[in-house]
């Protein structure tokens, strides 16, 4: 009987073996749509936000597009991106041979639900798109909070083998529970504060929508009173002033839109930019605007708006 049990148990395990090698991988994505492959992605293409979201995670494409040449995009700044392809760097392109010659088993992206889209857009990772022709495209929910789609990265990325232990990445998840904690203390110490969060173009100051925007939401959730525009675009994310209308609101403090320096260049072009008290008196600060995908970044940035919120007078403009 001994002898049986000595013989069988290598066969047992060698089978338990074959098992886990041959494990299936599925993943439901932001869409509802469930993926299924016969195993675990390893050679995977992300866009530049999924990137910046597994990176850190422990999880490498070999392959990232992105909306603007590397250098400038807010998402992957910091990040070492050395051996990874960019096969990418304008919003809605992509270079589809650089992308077949990676080999990938999988297209991380996310998902756009006010617009009905996945990162690039149509173009790249509609349903005809040479891309979804590779391979599928799945990925989390942009949705109405950063932290939560963070908490979606874990889960994907522990799906693909991430170990979620390492000390550097807890040292990061502690780093931004301080950070949120000193922001929560310093917004309850100055409950009357406004702030507004605003893009400038050349043609018109557009407003933003706390709801279109899923780091306003969790600003808001923790206490940030953020005004709200009267009359949001059909998709929900801006109210367009003309300049000569730029003053409708009269917020406190102002926060501009982060991805690209030219905005704040561009908002103090305009003379009637300053007719916002904020504006005149310097209340300015960064919106860290759509881009975070990290603890390290939200950590960092919430310590930049923190000192903002800080400085600010929340009686300017009574």
């Amino acid at each position: 009987m001994m002898t049986k049990l000595i013989l069988i148990a290598p066969l047992l395990f060698a089978s338990l073996h074959v098992g886990v090698a041959a494990e299936e991988w599925r993943y439901t994505d932001g869409s509802g749509q469930t993926v299924e492959l016969d195993e675990v992605p390893k050679r995977i293409i992300a866009s530049a936000d999924a990137a910046a979201g597994l990176i850190p995670l422990g999880i490498r494409p070999v392959g990232i597009y992105a909306d603007s040449v590397v250098a400038q995009s807010k998402p992957l700044q910091g990040l070492d991106l050395s051996g990874i392809e960019i096969i990418g760097s304008v919003w809605g392109q992509i270079d589809i041979e650089k992308a077949a010659a990676l080999q990938p088993d999988l297209v991380i992206a996310e998902y756009w639900p006010m617009d009905g889209n996945w990162s690039g857009g149509e173009v790249v990772t509609g349903p005809e798109s040479p891309l979804r022709q590779l391979v599928p495209v799945t990925g989390p929910t942009q949705g109405d909070s950063i932290l939560s789609l963070i908490e979606d990265y874990e889960q994907l990325a522990a799906s693909l083998g991430a170990d979620l232990t390492v000390p550097a990445i807890e040292d990061a998840k502690r780093a931004f529970q301080a950070a949120r904690s000193e922001f929560e203390e310093a917004v309850a110490a100055k409950p009357d504060l406004t702030v507004l969060a605003v893009w400038a173009g050349e043609d018109a100051l557009y407003v933003a929508a706390t709801e279109g925007a899923a780091e306003l939401s969790d600003f808001s959730r923790w206490g940030l009173n953020l005004i709200d525009p009267e009359n949001a675009d059909d998709r929900g994310y801006w109210e367009t002033l003309s300049w000569e209308n730029a003053d409708k609101y009269q917020p406190d403090l102002i926060m501009v839109d982060d991805r690209s320096e030219q905005t704040m260049a561009t908002a103090l072009a305009q003379p009637t930019w300053t007719t916002m008290r904020a504006a005149e008196t310097g209340a300015v600060t960064d919106w860290p605007a759509f881009w975070l995908r990290n603890y390290a970044a939200y950590a960092r940035e919430l310590e930049h708006l923190t000192v903002a919120i800080k400085a600010a007078d929340q009686h300017l403009t009574d």
